[in-house]
């Protein structure tokens, strides 16, 4: 599929100013155009021509081979676990780390769904939704006609969800428990799905990620924010990351391709990916 236009991608308008966009890293310009962005090469062959070597040089190749091969071993793919698994159920816990009024300052929670391109009338995911820091933003930007799914798998948060909702009259937010291995999304009703700070907590990808590709809309967009490498004021531990070029390959591997990259966040990264047609 040929990528539509940056501002279709992010469902702008054509014409309209797009959000500035970077182009990433040399292995995100890569997978855009196809290519694959590794310099694996393959394994040398021992080739034995048909006539018969004297023992001595017959021996030599016998032992250079293995060698050889070992050189060149295949590199053991990246693993599609998750990198963090602790627990989520102390609400009064989460919400001083999900909802401080700092987080504001660098997530940026405003711009980026303003710069999502999301129509009023829209049905969004959020996917981990955890406390509700982004479904209120995504409730005033779906309008009273769209729908917020925000899905989690922490009972004791899809419960505070309910009652977020309540309080703050976001009677277009509707929490769902989702579980480890299924989103619980209806199948082709989803315009956007946001996966903001959680795709690093999914296990399983491989298997996980083709459930949202049935649950999207053929036009239907998902976006990824989370961490950039290294070590940051703000975020998990370095070990916790995953690089942006293996959030790309295992999507690609389940049917997606980048179409853009929002550069909008000084300690996450933020992919767009559509379906491949």
């Amino acid at each position: 599929m040929v990528p539509a236009p940056v501002g279709a991608a992010l469902g702008q308008p054509l014409g309209a100013p797009a959000p500035r966009l970077t182009d990433g890293a040399t292995a995100l310009a890569a997978e855009r155009a196809g290519r694959p962005s590794g310099g694996h090469g393959r394994a040398k062959a021992c080739r034995y021509p048909p006539r018969p070597y004297p023992t001595v040089l017959l021996g030599f190749l016998l032992l250079a081979c293995p060698i050889a091969a070992e050189d060149a071993a295949p590199v053991t793919p990246a693993s599609d676990r998750a990198t963090a698994t602790h627990s989520f159920a102390d609400v009064d816990q989460w919400s001083k780390v999900f909802d401080a009024p700092k987080r504001d300052t660098w997530q940026k929670p405003a711009e980026l769904v303003a710069a999502l391109g999301i129509h009023p009338g829209q049905t969004v995911a959020d996917l981990g939704a955890g406390t509700g820091y982004f479904s209120r933003h995504l409730a005033g930007a779906v309008g009273p006609d769209g729908s917020v799914l925000a899905v989690d798998i922490e009972p004791t948060l899809v419960a505070h969800l309910r009652g977020r909702a309540q309080r703050e009259g976001t009677a277009n937010v509707v929490p769902i428990l989702g579980s480890a291995d299924n989103p619980r999304l209806p199948a082709g009703a989803i315009d956007l799905i946001l996966i903001a700070d959680t795709y690093h907590h999914l296990d399983h990808r491989t298997r996980y990620l083709p459930q949202l590709r049935r649950a999207l809309r053929p036009s239907g967009r998902i976006v990824v924010v989370d961490w950039k490498p290294g070590e940051l004021p703000e975020g998990p531990a370095p070990d916790h990351k995953l690089p942006p070029e293996q959030v790309v390959a295992e999507m690609r591997a389940a049917g997606f391709t980048l179409v853009g990259e929002l550069d909008l966040l000084p300690y996450q990264y933020c992919l767009v990916f559509q379906t491949i047609r």
